[in-house]
């Protein structure tokens, strides 16, 4: 059994350890911006295919001490690189974390190429090129006191760029953090759902795409364990056909996202195209205002701007208070779920929270602050 470290959002642990040992994942333990796991490999390839919640899923190819560069690069060459990179492939090396000695990442990713490079030179006479964009093996080093843990990235790009996403407002959710909130606001797929204030789309096409049952590894070009030595092709080529196959073909409910601006409704529109759900989700240009229910009960789920990078010139207290009146008025029987990060904006909503859950946006702490609107 592989030993596997999924990177997640801080304040997400527990709902990506929960989500990893639904795909099948052992020995689950979630820990501070990461759950640690175990598996073969086709469960390596699976999270990276279906997992909603993770950036990137590393396997982890050891520790050594590292109470300084030397020691660092020491550690780095007593361990074998031949099984995995040849002089052949590509090489990239992020470092994180550090120690009183090694404080600069930059130095801390040079003594690690170094290492390898060096050892590959011993053993082939020939040594990788670097290519720190799109490698085909990226090595990630974690520096934590004077232990160096080394791994390698099988994902590639953040997970969270799905790859339908061509088209992004100003202040866009990660689509990691969208299926998240969608997760914890308790949406079956079986009510109407609605962002009034939808921006570029990602909370209702999240919201869509779970309900789908649509992997979101599916859009995706590339995966960084698809060049590394050992790969099989037929074993993903079979977990691709077998998530096409699950996907279901219709919603089992309408799904809305609106805005008053026409311009990120037109990058909604697109973004819906490119995920094959032009046809099922309604994205359309609405003022908050002249916003009503399409039924007697649902959710609204949205994340209003809060002064943070959008709306610093706007009266967004008067932008909170209308949606506060929008749903107290005209959505009874619904619930809402507000994603903030300004209690004093939160306010101005004027309604009582059933539910606040704390959640990060990015570094920003935020309230996922539900309404029951009677």
């Amino acid at each position: 059994m592989h030993q596997y470290f999924a990177t997640v959002a801080r304040g997400l642990e527990p709902l990506a350890a929960q989500e990893l040992h639904c795909l099948g994942a052992e020995a689950v333990q979630a820990e501070f911006c990461g759950v640690r796991f175990g598996g073969g490999r086709e469960l390596l390839y699976r999270v990276n295919l279906w997992s909603r919640l993770v950036f990137r899923v590393l396997v982890t190819l050891g520790d050594c001490p590292c109470p300084d560069g030397e020691a660092l690069y020491q550690g780095i060459q007593a361990l074998d690189w031949r099984p995995y990179l040849t002089p052949a492939q590509t090489l990239a090396v992020d470092a994180t974390g550090k120690n009183h000695r090694l404080n600069h990442s930059h130095f801390t990713a040079l003594q690690v190429k170094n290492a390898i490079v060096d050892q590959q030179q011993r053993h082939w006479g020939d040594r990788s090129t670097i290519d720190t964009q799109q490698p085909d093996v990226r090595v990630n080093v974690h520096i934590r006191g004077e232990t160096c843990t080394i791994s390698l990235d099988s994902s590639g790009r953040s997970l969270h760029r799905r790859g339908y996403r061509a088209a992004v407002g100003s202040a866009p959710l990660k689509e990691t953090l969208a299926a998240a909130l969608v997760q914890l606001s308790g949406w079956t797929g079986q009510e109407p759902l609605i962002d009034p204030l939808c921006g570029s789309g990602t909370l209702p096409l999240e919201a869509s795409l779970w309900a789908l049952n649509v992997a979101p590894g599916l859009f995706r070009d590339r995966f960084g364990f698809e060049t590394w030595p050992g790969f099989e092709p037929a074993l993903w080529q079979r977990l691709r056909q077998d998530a096409e196959g699950s996907r279901k073909a219709r919603l089992a409910t309408l799904v809305w996202g609106c805005d008053r601006d026409p311009a990120v409704i037109d990058q909604a529109q697109t973004n819906a195209q490119r995920c094959g759900l032009a046809d099922q989700i309604q994205f359309f240009e609405q003022h908050l205002e002249d916003l009503a229910a399409p039924a007697s009960r649902g959710y609204i789920l949205c994340n209003p701007p809060y002064g943070e990078r959008l709306g610093r010139h706007e009266d967004l207290a008067a932008l909170y208070q209308l949606l506060g009146e929008v749903l107290k008025q005209r959505f009874k029987g619904w619930t809402a779920f507000i994603l903030s990060g300004n209690r004093d904006l939160a306010r101005c909503i004027g309604l009582k929270s059933a539910q606040r859950i704390p959640i990060n946006n990015g570094s920003l702490p935020c309230q996922w602050m539900k309404y029951e609107l009677y």
